[in-house]
């Protein structure tokens, strides 16, 4: 596989190695190495990556063709999102930048007003990154398991689909945060099914349920963000 990078550090062209199934090394005379993911990881990460094209989707009763253009155009925005961060994920970025770079793409492609990204440690669930409260919260903003919606979110290992999040008597208030304004809310753990690992949290201003296909999105950038700290675990 030919791909050509250059480096960040001295701009020349890097060399590339394919080291296992998912992953490629780029390699620079001055020393900098990255790593990129191949194709193949980023279908086998996203089972329903395909060229996203604008065709009818079916005829009404009254034979009206619908052209769901704008579906059509969000998938297609989701996949360039699923690949760059498949990217992020097998790069040598620090976890901390790779899950700040995720919560800012969420929120953006999801468009929610906040994303923050829980990881567990120990018996705790420690914000690791947000998009829309201030960055000093971060590291700082801690909940037992169990404890609140997110915390319940990680101990079930099931997510929650809230119109209304501060209705719910799970709601735990963070007065720094303000959150009560914020209605919607996706809570949607990181988990590979036996044990916990975080809860992405998205939440919006607007009264309403995620859809089936934005919490698909979501479960599927779940999974990378558990590829990422499972790799940086490894080293």
């Amino acid at each position: 596989m030919q791909l050509t990078a250059h480096c960040r550090k001295c701009g020349r062209v890097m060399m590339n190695r394919r080291i296992d199934t998912h992953r490629l090394k780029m390699s620079c005379s001055c020393g900098f190495s990255d790593f990129r993911a191949i194709p193949e990881a980023v279908q086998t990460a996203n089972p329903y990556y395909h060229d996203c094209c604008f065709t009818p989707h079916g005829e009404s009763e009254k034979g009206k063709v619908a052209l769901l253009t704008h579906r059509a155009g969000r998938e297609h925005q989701e996949i360039i999102t699923l690949k760059e961060i498949s990217m992020l994920v097998s790069s040598d970025f620090e976890l901390s930048e790779v899950l700040n770079s995720v919560a800012n793409k969420l929120a953006g492609q999801l468009k929610v007003n906040i994303c923050n990204i829980y990881l567990l440690e120990g018996d705790e669930l420690v914000l690791k990154a947000t998009h829309g409260f201030e960055q000093e919260h971060v590291g700082k903003i801690r909940l037992k398991t169990g404890e609140g919606i997110t915390g319940a979110v990680a101990k079930e290992m099931q997510p929650l689909n809230l119109s209304n999040a501060s209705r719910d008597p799970r709601f735990k208030v963070f007065p720094e945060l303000n959150e009560d304004k914020y209605n919607a809310m996706l809570s949607f753990p990181i988990t590979d099914k036996k044990n916990s690992y975080g809860v992405i949290n998205l939440q919006s201003t607007s009264v309403r349920h995620f859809t089936v296909d934005e919490i698909h999105f979501v479960s599927i950038v779940a999974n990378l963000i558990l590829s990422a700290i499972k790799l940086r675990r490894k080293f």
